[in-house]
């Protein structure tokens, strides 16, 4: 069985540094740092050493590292013609619009190999880097048997307890449809007014809205809510780490995670190599060691890193990918702006 170490209690902005050769050197060149920005907690850590010091080792590089709240902190250094970060990893959805927003530089892929990658996370300017799954979780001390679908979720009658879901329409819009008996295969287009009436029904009886990935497992481990919609990678830390938790991939909703690199990155070309390094087979095949996030590099699969064993616990085996939906992030690059306004509006009630 895999461990993750403690949650970590990374706040925003709190810079970790990760050394390859250039550790050994007195001085560092200012050319041969970047600074990547992720999401924090221990799926950062799980990425810190599956990814991120082996790709700066590789290349004898320093890489920072720092934390990102997602797209916005990305179009306010943009707009401010202030980058701070050289890579920065978004969900699929905000890779999507912020595409179509004109953030992000044109990622080389005369560099990147694009071969072991699903086309649909393959754009001009972000490319897939693993994929996560926001499943249901409950506390199996106070239910035997948990929820298996998102209309057993909202069902509070039959599951009566605390409940907590993501602070932002992407993936929750999705389960709130299948709640209301939407199939998976259509899904899309999102139907906005129906979404909404079905979030109506079960927003009195949400205790914390999650607004980041390492909130969610913290809510786990605390054990402050005894249902959850959240990412598997974070619950499954919570649960090796002691919380009595369970989840299931039934009606899960799979989402690719994209690396691109900020308009105006102060470091592009070493950004790029950079980039190229850590989307790599060998290198992405590292990850399922240190947290359960499927590789979006399939040839990750080849590299003999992973186990058939270890692949029969992430989402995008054969055996789990079926259960879940796709989160399109094409919808989401297009209708991302609406979808967020109405959020806001319906969050703030």
């Amino acid at each position: 069985m895999r461990r993750h170490g403690p949650l970590s209690r990374m706040t925003c902005r709190a810079a970790l540094l990760v050394a390859g050769f250039a550790m050994f050197a007195n001085t560092a060149l200012a050319q041969d740092t970047i600074t990547i920005a992720g999401w924090g907690g221990n799926y950062q850590e799980a990425l810190s050493k599956a990814v991120w010091q082996p790709t700066a080792e590789k290349l004898g590089i320093t890489i920072l590292e720092d934390t990102t709240n997602g797209l916005a902190d990305v179009r306010a250094q943009v707009s401010a013609n202030s980058v701070l970060w050289d890579i920065t990893e978004l969900t699929i959805d905000g890779c999507a619009q912020g595409e179509t927003e004109g953030l992000f530089e044109d990622l080389d892929y005369g560099i990147i190999d694009k071969s072991g990658f699903d086309p649909a996370v393959v754009q001009r300017t972000y490319i897939g880097l693993n994929y996560y799954s926001n499943v249901i979780g409950w506390n199996k001390e106070k239910f035997k048997e948990g929820p298996q679908s998102w209309a057993d979720f909202w069902n509070v009658e039959k599951f009566p307890g605390r409940r907590s879901l993501r602070n932002d329409p992407a993936e929750v819009l999705e389960a709130a449809l299948l709640a209301d008996g939407v199939e998976p295969s259509k899904l899309y287009p999102l139907d906005l007014d129906r979404a909404f009436k079905s979030l109506e029904k079960i927003k009195p009886h949400i205790s914390v809205w999650w607004s980041s990935g390492a909130q969610s497992a913290q809510l786990v481990a605390d054990g402050e809510v005894d249902l959850i919609g959240a990412w598997n990678g974070r619950i499954s830390a919570a649960v090796q780490s002691g919380a009595p938790f369970e989840f299931t991939f039934n009606q899960g909703l799979l989402i690719a995670d994209c690396l691109v690199i900020p308009k105006g990155a102060k470091n592009k070309d070493l950004a790029m190599k950079a980039l190229a390094t850590a989307v790599s087979a060998e290198m992405l095949a590292n990850l399922p060691q240190y947290i359960d996030y499927g590789p979006a590099n399939l040839k990750a699969y080849d590299t003999g890193k992973i186990s058939p064993e270890m692949a029969k616990t992430l989402n995008t085996s054969p055996e789990n990918a079926p259960k879940q939906a796709v989160v399109r992030g094409d919808w989401w690059g297009k209708h991302g702006a609406e979808a967020r306004e109405r959020w806001a509006q319906f969050i703030n009630q």
